[in-house]
């Protein structure tokens, strides 16, 4: 993905003081997740990965496009 490694980085929410603070707005590929996980009710779940149309709120959908722009790759 030449040239959109440069423009986003990734914080693991678990490396920082209070992670409690960043909970997850989705979860992902829970079709494989264990039994004993339990996800707290109302989540918002996806079974594999999620569509970003459905999830992403429009200005995060805005700024995707425009990273997408920037580079000159097309988005998955």
């Amino acid at each position: 993905m030449g040239g959109l490694k440069e423009r986003i980085r990734f914080i693991r929410v678990g490396t920082l003081d209070d992670p409690d603070l960043m909970p997850p707005d989705v979860h992902i590929y829970t079709c494989s997740k264990q039994t004993w996980v339990r996800l707290p009710d109302g989540a918002n779940v996806a079974e594999q990965f999620y569509d970003y149309g459905k999830t992403w709120s429009t200005e995060s959908q805005s700024r995707r496009a425009a990273l997408f722009d920037q580079t000159g790759i097309q988005p998955p």
